[in-house]
């Protein structure tokens, strides 16, 4: 099992996370030198004032030339510093798209076997079963619904219903007999005057017992 201990382990810091650290290194001493320096430059102008007050002039203008100069280098560290800042963002965005291309190549890769497995024929064969299966389910849907018919189709199912209607009555019925067919059956005569009804007949008999009982 010593084999086991003693295998190497594969370091995924690449070439470019490395210069990306040392600029950043770089950068941060860089900043560290500007706050001592400027510290540094506060301390010399009061120094200054102290050195004139004192009647030293040429220590006091030595002083500030030093100065002067120091001053000279920050705007130098200025322009490192921004160049610094931007090779850094140009690498760490480098490493970003390094990545899209990786993931991309996977993508393509994927894709392209997905492609191997599924031919035009399949795809065609599945798309066909489908639909037949998708009519089928439309079928059994408008069977278990009722279907969904129009207006005009619901006005010739009604039509089409009341003529089977008209038709089955008219098979019920039996055909009356006419005249040139059975001559033997007579019609009654059709009376002159109507019937009298009951309230009439009733009101004459009254009336005939007044005159005879005057």
């Amino acid at each position: 099992m010593g084999h086991l201990f003693s295998k190497k382990t594969v370091s995924k810091v690449t070439e470019q996370d490395k210069a990306i650290l040392q600029l950043k290194t770089t950068r941060d001493r860089i900043r560290q030198y500007q706050k001592r320096s400027e510290a540094n430059l506060e301390k010399d102008r009061t120094l200054a004032k102290q050195l004139l007050q004192n009647g030293k002039k040429d220590r006091a203008k030595l002083l500030l030339r030093k100065k002067r100069f120091v001053e000279e280098q920050l705007n130098k560290t200025d322009a490192t510093l921004e160049n610094i800042e931007k090779m850094i963002q140009d690498l760490e965005f480098a490493q970003i798209e390094m990545k899209v291309v990786d993931s991309l190549k996977v993508g393509n890769e994927s894709l392209k076997h997905i492609n191997e497995m599924l031919s035009i024929a399949d795809v065609e064969s599945i798309l066909d079963e489908t639909e037949e299966a998708a009519e089928k389910q439309r079928e059994i849907s408008a069977l278990l619904s009722g279907g969904v018919l129009t207006e005009a189709d619901e006005s010739a199912v009604e039509e089409e219903l009341d003529a089977l209607i008209a038709d089955a009555v008219k098979k019920q019925l039996p055909d009356a007999p006419s005249a040139a067919e059975n001559p033997e059956v007579v019609l009654p005569d059709v009376p002159e005057a109507l019937p009298e009804t009951e309230p009439e007949k009733v009101e004459k008999v009254r009336a005939k017992v007044a005159v005879e009982a005057s």
